[in-house]
């Protein structure tokens, strides 16, 4: 038989040892945990408060999520948690009770209308109680009665993005059982961790304008393309709101040019995308502190990119004079506004030294930095890559460095070739999961080409004349999703796949030939 005391451990205490054994001695033997409720509300007598009866249904409702059978660990649609039980009270702040009993918070108990959910967490195991928030009940009702968030959206006349935000929320408290990501790579290699072939963020790195106030020396696009279209951008953040959520992930924005900033509908396109409720990151140019004051109180961005390529000299020889000096300081106006914000280089033979010193330039300055490959396209083919050996010791030193700098950042997949060999812990290389190209990114540029990686000739479609959805279930895109049949097979191949861009550069073919800067037996 159940042991009541540990049902209503709370409503036994309020009650006191005596008026808790009166209570079972009259009600006789076999009272049931469920009868209980309905036992404190018919007594009415001194020491039974009213609101008891209340507290019991939501203990009762805790004991009955605790000892339920068990949450299903994977589900094809989203449903609700099986435990929850939605318990209607009529006093407020009953909540605050279950975790303590003092005086000031029986003070607080009050009559008034209040839903209470309660459920087990499936991550955890442990018990939730709160009041029920108009969020919450509105992310059930949806799920219960099977309704269409974006006509949900349309009556209550706020975005799409709006719904997605709240059925993400009640997923992430564990009201709603989400399935999982369907962005997951279409050949895994036995012995990997799965959770690196699925990705949870998809983003479009999104090129607005090739308008740009800088002429750097290793730009890999100066073709004059026109500005992307605002209202086709307006229907492209709702296009990366359905897609994403018919793959259960998150959206992002990664706005970049030329400068972003030097679109004509930024800050348009920038709130848009906020009520959306997407992610949003820039990838740009120094800017003033009025910009980046209208763009915080938009929605603080998830960071802002900005670029140098080494020590002052060099960069400025690169990205035009003075731009060492303005890039430095608009990093510390970033950090010191609390916006997120780091630092990406272009490496090439001529700065690879540089990196470890510019990075002892910019510690407690910025939150990060990182580096790419140079890519031999555009003015960049006139620039010079180290030798394979030459780049190897780099990597190698730079993975020293990380201990003694902890502004360095993790991207370049190779990386992961020398901390195998270190026996380090892998990171997830350049998008995460290797190579994101057509995987967890898309490249759009500001004429409508869509790109696999913007850092080499990589279409796959055309944004103004197709869908996003097209275009990535398109035999051109599942090519470059595949990566290398070179890489087949290799242990790294989750979180590597080389640089297709370098492979490509380099005059090799990117489907069957691997980063001839691999040093590792893919077997």
């Amino acid at each position: 038989m159940i042991n009541l005391s540990e049902v209503f451990p709370c409503c036994r205490a309020l009650l006191g040892v005596k008026v808790w054994q009166r209570i079972l001695d009259n009600a006789g033997d076999g009272l049931e945990p469920t009868d209980f409720p309905a036992v404190l509300n018919d007594l009415g007598e001194p020491g039974v408060s009213p609101f008891l009866p209340g507290l019991a249904h939501i203990e009762l409702a805790g004991f009955q999520a605790q000892t339920a059978d068990p949450i299903p660990e994977a589900t094809d649609k989203p449903m609700l948690n099986p435990t929850l039980q939605i318990i209607p009270v009529v006093w407020t702040n009953l909540v605050n009770l279950l975790t303590r009993s003092k005086r000031r918070d029986l003070a607080r108990v009050k009559p008034g209308n209040e839903y209470i959910l309660v459920w087990r967490e499936p991550a955890t195991g442990r018990v939730r109680v709160q009041a029920a928030e108009s969020c919450d009940l509105l992310a059930i009702k949806i799920n219960v009665e099977e309704l269409d968030p974006n006509d949900v959206a349309r009556e209550s006349s706020v975005p799409a993005g709006k719904i997605d935000a709240i059925m993400r929320e009640a997923a992430w408290k564990g009201l709603v059982l989400s399935p999982p990501s369907a962005l997951r790579r279409e050949a895994f290699v036995p012995g990997q961790d799965e959770n690196k072939s699925v990705a949870d963020v998809f983003t479009l790195q999104w090129h607005l304008t090739q308008q740009c106030d800088l002429n750097c020396r290793h730009c890999y696009d100066r073709t004059n393309r026109a500005a992307f279209p605002f209202d086709r951008a307006l229907s492209l953040l709702d296009e990366l709101g359905s897609f994403c959520r018919s793959r259960f992930v998150r959206g992002q924005v990664s706005l970049t040019g030329g400068n972003p900033l030097l679109y004509p509908h930024f800050f348009e396109l920038y709130r848009a995308a906020a009520e959306r409720e997407l992610m949003i990151a820039i990838l740009g140019n120094a800017v003033e502190r009025a910009d980046m004051e209208r763009i915080v109180a938009i929605r603080m961005p998830v960071y802002y990119q900005v670029s140098l390529e080494g020590l002052e000299s060099h960069n400025d020889g690169i990205r035009g004079a003075d731009n060492y000096r303005r890039t430095v300081d608009f990093l510390r106006m970033l950090t010191e506004m609390g916006v997120p914000n780091m630092v990406m280089l272009t490496l090439t033979r001529h700065n690879m030294d540089q990196v470890i010193p510019l990075a002892a330039e910019l510690e407690g300055i910025t939150g990060g930095m990182a580096f790419n490959r140079l890519a031999l396209f555009g003015e960049g083919a006139a620039l010079e890559l180290p030798t394979p050996i030459e780049y190897r010791i780099f990597l190698e030193e730079y993975v020293r460095s990380i201990e003694s700098h902890t502004v360095l950042g993790l991207k370049d997949n190779l990386l992961n070739t020398v901390l195998e060999r270190s026996g380090k812990e892998l990171f997830g290389g350049c998008a995460g999961y290797g190579c994101g190209a057509a995987f967890n990114f898309v490249s759009i540029l500001s004429d409508g080409e869509v790109h696999a990686c913007r850092k080499f000739p990589s279409p796959i479609g055309n944004i103004i004349t197709d869908s996003l959805e097209n275009i990535y279930l398109s035999d051109a895109a599942g090519r470059y999703r595949s990566g290398s049949s070179a890489c087949a097979g290799c242990h790294l191949n989750a979180v590597c796949r080389g640089c297709p861009a370098i492979t490509a550069s380099l005059g090799l073919d990117p489907f069957c030939e691997r980063d001839p800067y691999c040093f590792r037996n893919p077997s």
